[in-house]
């Protein structure tokens, strides 16, 4: 299959480090970009037991990001649990040859980051919030 994007080895280490880093409390997070000039994944930053509002404050509103969020989900039965969540951060402001190249390299990292569960966000800020997130997961 041809792929658009190379995802290095280094962003498939991170990948694997965070999805089995242990996790007490709190949502961590792991930001990847596409590097347009030489098309390649990029890690920007990772975050250890971040709101929600403090990652979608740290965002860019006018580029596009994979976040991948290890997100502290609290069930209606009491139970706390920590499920990986693929953000697909595409502000409506961004450049269209960006979003272009983001949404055509989306799936394959998906299937690299082996996630399941994906929240598309295009408004921005107002956008990346617990409820949009809770809704997501506990409804499907």
């Amino acid at each position: 299959m041809s792929q658009t994007i190379d995802t290095p080895q280094s962003i498939k280490d991170s990948l694997r480090k965070f999805r089995f880093a242990r996790r007490s409390a709190g949502s961590a997070a792991l930001v990847i970009k596409i590097n347009k000039a030489q098309l390649v994944l990029e890690e920007v930053e990772q975050f250890d037991n971040i709101s929600i509002e403090d990652l979608a404050e740290e965002l860019p509103e006018n580029s596009p990001r994979y976040v991948v969020l290890s997100y502290e989900l609290h069930h209606k039965d009491g139970r706390t649990s920590y499920p990986l969540v693929l953000i697909n951060w595409a502000p409506i402001t961004s450049e269209i040859s960006l979003l272009t190249l983001h949404a055509s390299a989306l799936l394959n990292f998906q299937t690299t980051a082996d996630v399941s569960k994906v929240v598309e966000i295009r408004e921005g800020p107002e956008g990346l919030t617990r409820e949009a997130i809770d809704a997501k997961l506990l409804h499907s």
